[in-house]
C-alpha cells in the first residue's frame, strides 16, 4: 500500500520532487502545500500533465504557524513530509512533524540549522520517525557521492568535492544564470565553511581558495570556496578523512565580479543609513542582480566532480565520481531541478520503504550510498566511476 506524501512548497524543486514522488513513490496521496494557492494548483497541474492518474492535489498552507502545520499533517495522516521551504523554517517543521511520527527530508541549505535538526535523534526514534535533513544537489547529492567514493577504498583519507548549476550557453557579462533562489545563492556567498585540514575541522572563508580545475563536459573551470556544501559531513567525518573540502565551480570571470561586490559590502547583512533610509545591503544586491540572472527559461548543466584519494589493497589508489545532467527539454525541468528535487525525493522514497531506520540521520549516514547512485540512475541521471587501480 502507497504512503501519504506531502510536499511543502511548490516552487522549482517542490515540483521536481514532486514529480519524482508521483512517478517513482507509488503515493496513496500526494499534497503539495504552499502559502500561495496558485502555485500550489500550477505545481499539481504540471505533475498531472506527466501522470494524468497521480493522487494529488493542492493545499493552502502557511507552515510557519506551527499549530496549523500540526493540524494539516494530523488531519492528512502524512507519513512522509518533503520541505522544499526556505532553510530558515525547517527546524520549526522538524519539532512539529517528528513528535506526530511524520518522517521528513528537507532541501536544507544552512548547516547549523542541520545541526540542530540532527539532536532530534532520540525523539525521531521514539516516534519512530525519520529525519534526513540537507538534501538536494549540494549539500545532498554530492554528500551521497562523497560516501560513494569513500567506498571504494579500503582507507579513504582526502577528498575534495566539486559542484556547479551552471547555464549551458553562458552570456556576458555574468556568465551565469541563477536556478535556486537567490537568499541562498548569496548564503552561499558570505560566511564560513568548515573543512577537514590534517583530521582537525577548520574555518575557511566563503569565496577563498581559488583554484582552476579541469571538468568533463565544460573544461577549465574557476573554483572558490562557498558555505555550507557539505552540510555536517566534516563533523560525522572527522576521525575518518584527513582532507575534506568543497568548492564550486563557475565560469571564467564569475568570481572575480563576486569578489569586487563582497567587498564593496554587498553581501553585508548590517543595515546602512541611505539618504536618511536604513537599507540592508544584501537586499539591494538581491533586488538588482537578480533581475539580471534569472530570465525566463533557463537550460543548464548541473556538475559534481569528486576526487578521494586513499588505499586499497594496502597500495595508493584514487576514485572520482562525476555527475553531469542537463536541461530536459521533454519535461522542462532544469538540471538543477532534476538533481536538487530527485534527491530529496529519493531520500523521502527511501524512507517510506522502510530502508530508512527511525531516528535523525545525516546524508551520508542515513543509508549505502549505492543505493542512491542505483535510484539515481534509475532516472536517467549520469554517475560515472573512475576507479584507478592500485599503482
Amino acid at each position: 500500500m502507497g504512503k501519504r506524501y506531502a510536499v511543502l512548497g511548490s516552487g522549482r524543486q517542490g515540483t521536481a520532487a514532486a514529480y519524482d514522488i508521483a512517478r517513482f513513490g507509488a503515493p496513496e496521496t500526494l499534497l503539495l502545500a504552499d502559502a500561495k494557492l496558485a502555485q500550489a494548483q500550477a505545481a499539481v497541474e504540471r505533475v498531472r500533465e506527466f501522470f494524468p492518474e497521480a493522487p494529488v492535489s493542492s493545499q493552502v498552507l502557511d507552515a510557519s504557524e506551527d499549530r496549523t502545520l500540526r493540524r494539516f499533517l494530523e488531519e492528512e495522516r502524512v507519513e512522509v513530509l518533503l520541505s522544499g521551504l526556505p532553510y530558515a523554517c525547517n527546524l520549526t517543521v522538524a519539532q512539529t512533524a517528528i513528535p506526530l511520527g511524520v518522517s521528513m527530508v528537507d532541501m536544507g541549505g544552512n548547516t547549523e540549522i542541520t545541526r540542530q535538526q540532527l539532536t532530534l535523534d532520540e525523539e525521531a526514534r521514539a516516534a519512530g520517525a525519520v529525519l534526513v535533513p540537507d538534501c538536494g544537489m549540494g549539500p545532498g547529492m554530492n554528500v551521497s557521492l562523497l560516501a560513494y567514493a569513500m567506498a571504494q577504498m579500503d582507507d579513504p583519507q582526502h577528498a575534495f568535492v566539486y559542484e556547479a548549476g551552471l547555464p549551458l550557453n553562458p552570456e556576458p557579462p555574468w556568465n551565469y544564470a541563477l536556478t535556486f533562489s537567490i537568499a541562498g545563492l548569496t548564503n552561499e556567498y558570505a560566511g564560513e565553511a568548515t573543512f577537514l585540514r590534517d583530521g582537525e575541522l577548520v574555518s575557511v572563508p566563503a569565496l577563498e581558495g581559488a583554484e582552476m580545475v579541469k571538468i568533463p563536459e565544460l573544461g577549465t573551470m574557476e573554483a572558490r570556496v562557498t558555505t555550507g556544501g557539505l552540510s555536517t559531513a566534516p563533523w560525522g567525518l572527522q576521525g575518518v578523512l584527513r582532507t575534506l573540502e568543497n568548492k564550486t565551480l563557475r565560469y571564467a570571470g564569475h568570481w572575480d565580479q563576486i569578489v569586487t561586490f563582497r567587498d564593496l559590502g554587498l553581501l553585508s547583512e548590517s543595515p546602512i543609513e541611505v539618504d536618511g533610509h536604513e537599507v540592508i545591503p544584501r537586499h539591494v544586491f538581491h533586488a538588482l542582480f537578480e533581475p539580471q540572472v534569472a530570465k525566463g527559461s533557463i537550460h543548464d548543466i548541473a556538475i559534481i566532480h569528486i576526487r578521494v584519494i586513499g588505499t586499497r589493497d594496502g597500495a595508493p589508489a584514487e576514485a572520482i565520481v562525476d555527475l553531469v545532467d542537463r536541461y530536459d527539454s521533454e519535461t522542462g525541468f532544469t538540471a538543477m531541478e532534476r538533481v536538487t528535487g530527485w534527491h530529496a525525493s529519493i531520500m523521502a522514497q527511501l524512507i517510506a520503504a522502510g530502508e530508512v531506520r527511525p531516528g535523525a540521520h545525516s546524508v551520508e549516514s542515513a543509508i549505502r550510498p549505492e543505493r542512491v547512485v542505483e535510484e539515481a540512475r534509475r532516472r536517467g541521471l549520469s554517475i560515472d566511476l573512475t576507479d584507478i587501480p592500485p599503482a
